[in-house]
């Protein structure tokens, strides 16, 4: 198969252990497929400079309340940086170039945004893949709080995580430990990719979704339901060989799934 260079750099990026993969790089890598012009080393350099800003302001001590107010008031209100509602499904809110010269995102872009400017000025944050939104997490001991980058850098406790759960899904909902766990940097890439996947899927643009789900098995290969959708959306756009080999793939790994009947039909359509 063959990779552009940008492909090449995210797959290198991503095949070190998960502490030493630079989110900022893998997301610059990711949006330089799309923008083959883009210098990634320009927007690592945006992030230094507005690091470098923020230091300048903070605290002399350094509460960690005291931090997010600090680096609220720099991204939100000095460099209006904010969650593009209107647009939340345009794809350039899951590319880190654009959410930095927009200064718009949705909730992982603008957590990533957040993350990399607190790992540059010595406070580390988690991202938390909460269902239906992100959140970020300092990682301070024994201090439970969230942070939700896309509504203004809103300090959130456990008790705000289970509102914001019940208001995304209209519904009560219980907040298991889980929905806060922290995610690898791996899982915070692939859930970038699985927003612009949908995105794509919906406009239709079938060559670019195909794109991103290649990305998401280049970094989690075993993923049976990507194995499918890349088989699909091969056949969806002519390349019959590898619909092929995925689609069968799938059925060898999911014999009884609902869906194994119409992906038979399909095979049989390209002469399997």
């Amino acid at each position: 198969m063959y990779f552009s260079s940008a492909r090449q750099y995210f797959y290198q990026e991503i095949q070190q252990s998960d502490e030493y993969i630079d989110l900022a790089k893998a997301a610059l890598y990711i949006a330089q497929e799309e923008y083959p012009q883009l210098d990634p080393q320009e927007y690592l350099n945006a992030l230094d400079t507005m690091a470098e800003e923020l230091r300048e302001g903070l605290p002399p001590e350094h509460y960690p309340l005291k931090i997010i107010q600090t680096i609220n008031q720099y991204l939100y209100n000095d460099l209006g940086f904010q969650g593009n509602k209107n647009k939340y499904y345009d794809p350039c809110n899951s590319f880190l170039n654009d959410v930095i010269d927009r200064r718009q995102g949705i909730p992982i872009s603008l957590a990533l945004v957040y993350m990399e400017i607190g790992k540059r000025i010595d406070f580390p944050m988690q991202g938390i893949g909460m269902p239906g939104h992100f959140l970020i997490r300092p990682q301070v001991p024994d201090m439970e709080i969230f942070v939700d980058a896309f509504e203004q850098g809103e300090v959130m406790f456990y008790e705000d995580c289970q509102d914001k759960l019940t208001k995304i899904y209209q519904q009560p909902v219980t907040l298991r430990p889980e929905f806060l766990a922290p995610v690898t940097k791996k899982e915070f890439l692939m859930r970038m990719l699985t927003n612009l996947k949908y995105i794509y899927l919906n406009q239709p643009q079938l060559e670019k979704a195909l794109a991103t789900v290649e990305k998401i098995l280049l970094l989690f290969p075993d993923i049976v339901l990507e194995i499918r959708d890349r088989g699909l959306l091969s056949y969806q756009t002519c390349r019959f060989s590898q619909a092929i080999r995925d689609l069968e793939t799938y059925l060898v790994k999911s014999p009884q799934a609902r869906d194994a009947d119409m992906i038979r039909h399909l095979l049989t359509q390209m002469g399997r």
